[in-house]
């Protein structure tokens, strides 16, 4: 029996249509029929997964029903989990077994879901198209020539093939976002605190946002809620109220919602793209919805900022890789200051030494004022661009990716062309906003993305005007082959 959504699948599990068990055993047979091709896994947890559905089996025979009793799950490969490695897509942790669990991932099983196992991703979620990876590179399910996206591309790219019927993700500048774009899955940040970072393997730690991926908008919004919620772990973790999403989502309010378009995320956009992009437009206007032109004209610097302030921040994270205390420790060194030359020299791949680099002389005396502080200047102009835009509508939308995806290796050897890729999503990380990428239309049979962007800890409306958009249209619903 084949479930489409995680509600079908809760629901299968509570009226006893299937076991947790047998379910399980169905995902794991995909996952081992699927997974050479596209790499999606670093590490599987076969016993794990079993044995958690066998207890999840003996619950549900007495009547105990956990909110996500039985679901499987794909973990993002940045998530410590207790007895598993935990690699970060990278040869400096290939040896790590986290002691502890990611208040997320401890979260979740609490929750009662599967751990399948751990998806790849790019190294220290480095990278827009998961080939920065130590694991090798995650291929597009529509398309194995084609590049998922990234740094989540193994999560998005499981879920879109369905072998997993929902999965974790991170996002930085738009790992979550743009990876769910190119593989046609919807894909949700939330607001920057809203969940939890502890366990979270750091890269920028102002902007990193754990968030998921799912094949529509309702089985975000019964996840999301799981998820959420301050953790005293957490400095940074938020203790506004955890609304019910899902319900919030199906009640039979139907809000007359005015959508801002910036100019900013139009101007220069592939006519391919664009065409596919006020299709949209012209759904959400027939739903009711208000559209108006908003300004956001600093965005257009929102990458030139990131690419200062996320490499500086990964410099002073990534020091604590020094071959002594945990990960990967050379053996050619003779010295203390050989051990830490050699074992970062070995265990870090190119795309995350040139970042550190980036971020090293970013902070460096001299430098820090015209970089680094002017950077931080930028991201609060942003910041006040969607202040001033969220006076006048309720949401913001636009496309999520510049384009479809591309192939594998095509932009591997330029750097900047990768970076551009994230040039609609860094935006709102660097504001801490919450937004959503969902499946829009095709081009070229490559699936594209509508980027849905709230006002802070606004999820629900992201998350309301996804699910009505979803019951218009059909992209969602799309699959791989089929």
């Amino acid at each position: 029996m084949e479930f489409k959504s995680v509600k079908e699948i809760l629901t299968a599990i509570k009226n006893k249509h299937i076991s947790v068990v047998e379910l399980t055993t169905s995902y794991l047979n995909k996952i081992m029929q699927h997974d050479d091709e596209l790499n999606c896994f670093i590490t599987m947890t076969e016993e794990f997964a079993l044995n958690k559905a066998k207890e999840i089996d003996k619950e549900i025979a007495k009547k105990k029903f956990r909110e996500l009793a039985g679901l499987p799950i794909a973990q993002k490969d940045i998530f410590c989990t207790k007895g598993v490695k935990t690699s970060c897509g990278s040869k400096m942790l290939d040896n790590f077994i986290s002691p502890y669990d990611a208040t997320v991932i401890e979260k979740l099983n609490d929750a009662g879901t599967i751990m399948l196992g751990k998806t790849n991703m790019d190294e220290f979620a480095m990278g827009s198209s998961n080939e920065t990876s130590f694991y090798g590179p995650v291929k597009n399910p529509w398309d194995t020539e084609y590049v998922p996206g990234g740094s989540s591309g193994g999560s998005a790219s499981a879920v879109a093939a369905r072998i997993s019927p929902c999965s974790t993700g991170t996002d930085t500048g738009g790992s979550i976002r743009q990876p769910a774009s190119l593989c046609g899955i919807c894909g949700l940040k939330p607001t920057y605190g809203r969940v939890s970072r502890f366990g979270m393997i750091a890269f920028a730690s102002s902007l990193d946002q754990a968030g998921l991926f799912t094949t529509d908008a309702l089985d975000a919004a019964i996840l999301l809620k799981e998820i959420s919620g301050h953790d005293e772990k957490d400095s940074t973790s938020s203790s506004v109220e955890v609304p019910d999403y899902h319900a919030y989502c199906l009640d039979d309010v139907k809000p007359n919602y005015t959508i801002g378009i910036p100019e900013e995320f139009t101007k220069d956009l592939n006519e391919d793209v664009k065409k596919v992009f006020y299709d949209s437009v012209k759904t959400l206007e027939k739903m009711g919805c208000k559209i108006k032109t908003v300004n956001l004209k600093y965005t257009g610097l929102g990458v030139s900022a990131y690419q200062v302030v996320a490499p500086a921040e990964c410099s002073s994270n990534l020091s604590r890789f020094d071959g002594v205390r945990f990960g990967h420790r050379s053996g050619h060194a003779s010295n203390l200051e050989d051990l830490y030359r050699e074992s970062r020299s070995e265990g870090f791949g190119k795309e995350v030494k040139r970042r550190i680099l980036v971020g090293t002389y970013a902070l460096s005396a001299g430098y820090y004022d015209a970089y680094y502080l002017k950077a931080q200047k930028v991201r609060n102009l942003i910041a006040n661009d969607f202040r001033n835009a969220f006076n006048k509508v309720d949401l913001i939308i636009g496309p999520t990716t510049p384009d479809k995806a591309f192939k594998i290796g095509e932009k591997m050897n330029d750097p900047i062309a990768m970076y551009l890729s994230d040039v609609y999503t860094v935006s709102t990380n660097l504001a801490g906003l919450p937004a959503m990428s969902i499946p829009m239309g095709f081009k070229d049979n490559m699936p594209l993305g509508l980027q849905i962007i709230g006002k802070h800890f606004d999820e629900k409306n992201i998350l309301k005007l996804s699910y009505l958009y979803q019951k218009e249209t059909e992209w969602h619903k799309k699959e791989p082959g089929k």
